[in-house]
């Protein structure tokens, strides 16, 4: 069988979970690593037995791949990813595409004039939960959005930022729970919600000792006129996740695991004009959809996928370009947050890239208590 020949950036933390998983492909091989790390770099071309770089251009140019997978740090992701388009290879990069919304123009750019496919690692967007919900707001049950509210909790502890020098820096990482954690939700809210036209957000540390925010509250506001609400921390031990969408012919509502389709009778927009009794009710059905648990899910169907893109022409489950909408979001949520005013969206891109480098400026590696560069147990598990 004809397969990818994959060289993966980055193989310290997430990386190394994505080595397993390409090595556990049917359509791809692992040819080449490379990490800045020589030790990390050459532990795992030993252990993969593959060869080992410490600077990513030598394997983008060494001929060795076909596509790259970039897990680097955030800050990365555009140069690596633009310099393999621009040497013929495909990319897979992982999430966020890009801390800057004007870096994010340039990897779309790139990937565009490349011809080459691009993907990103919004590996949720596997999950029957959520294909079930964006089938809803597809199939057009919900009608025209009235509300959204997205309650995204996290929790990390001091350790885990204290793991790296660059965690939770604006110089290494380029923001806080927004960038790291959240864009995975963002992610989806926004694929079922849609992109706001405005976001006016409150931004701070709340319980770290860190540069960043820890947590994030923010009113949206729709292109329609409608209002939103949307919540992330990482200062919570205690979930669930909540995603709210009410629409004018009905309400989607999903808690943790579970999602819950509500069908309004008629639209709101007509029984609030028409309904002649003062104290008129409008009727619903709620039905609680079943979700499927026997299917393959995460980082393995996405990498599958784009290996099959590249080979048959398989569609996307995640296009390039889609990795814009959740750094739109975070920009303006952090832009908003420092500058205490509303941010439109689209966000202004040379407004945003002068409070990164202000915010850099400032910026100073942290003093690391235990540098630790393990990858996510709970991902761990799904991959063995």
């Amino acid at each position: 069988m004809e397969k990818v020949r994959v060289g993966i950036i980055g193989v310290g933390g997430m990386g190394y979970a994505h080595c397993k998983s390409v090595k556990s492909i049917q359509e791809t091989e692992l040819t080449c690593v490379s990490d800045v790390d020589e030790n990390v770099a050459r532990e795992r071309g030993e252990e993969f037995k593959v060869k080992y770089f410490t600077d990513y251009k030598d394997l983008i140019k060494s001929g060795l791949c076909d596509a790259v997978i970039v897990a680097t740090p955030h800050w990365f992701h555009p140069e690596i990813s633009i310099f393999a388009f621009e040497n013929g290879l495909h990319v897979l990069s992982e999430k966020p595409i890009a801390v800057k919304v004007s870096d994010a123009d340039k990897m779309i750019e790139a990937a565009k004039k490349s011809g080459k496919v691009f993907s990103i690692m919004f590996q949720r967007r596997t999950e029957p939960l959520f294909k079930k919900a964006k089938d809803i707001v597809k199939s057009g049950l919900l009608g025209g959005i009235q509300k959204s509210v997205c309650i995204d909790p996290w929790y990390r502890s001091q350790a885990y930022y204290d793991s790296g020098t660059w965690r939770a820096t604006w110089i290494g990482e380029g923001g806080g729970v927004l960038i790291n954690q959240a864009p995975h939700t963002i992610d989806l809210f926004t694929q079922l919600a849609g992109l706001p036209k405005k976001i006016e957000a409150k931004t701070r540390t709340k319980l770290h000792d860190i540069e960043v925010e820890d947590e994030v509250s923010a009113v949206l506001e729709y292109e329609n006129g409608a209002l939103g609400w949307y919540y992330t921390s990482t200062c919570e031990p205690v979930g669930p996740f909540h995603l709210e969408i009410t629409g004018d012919k009905g309400k989607l509502i999903i808690i943790g695991h579970s999602l819950t389709f509500y069908s309004f009778e008629s639209p709101i927009s007509e029984f609030t004009k028409k309904a002649p009794d003062m104290w008129a009710s409008l009727r619903y059905t709620e039905e609680k959809i079943e979700i499927s648990s026997n299917v393959e899910t995460g980082h393995a169907v996405i990498i599958r996928n784009f290996a099959r893109k590249i080979l048959y022409g398989e569609e996307l489950i995640v296009k390039g370009e889609e990795g814009l909408n959740s750094v739109e979001f975070i920009n303006a949520c952090i832009l908003s947050g420092k500058k205490n005013k509303p941010v439109e969206i689209p966000v202004d891109r040379r407004e945003y890239d002068d409070l990164m480098e202000e915010l850099k400026k400032t910026s100073k590696p942290k003093k690391v208590v235990k540098v630790q560069r393990v990858t996510d147990p709970n991902i761990a598990k799904k991959i063995k």
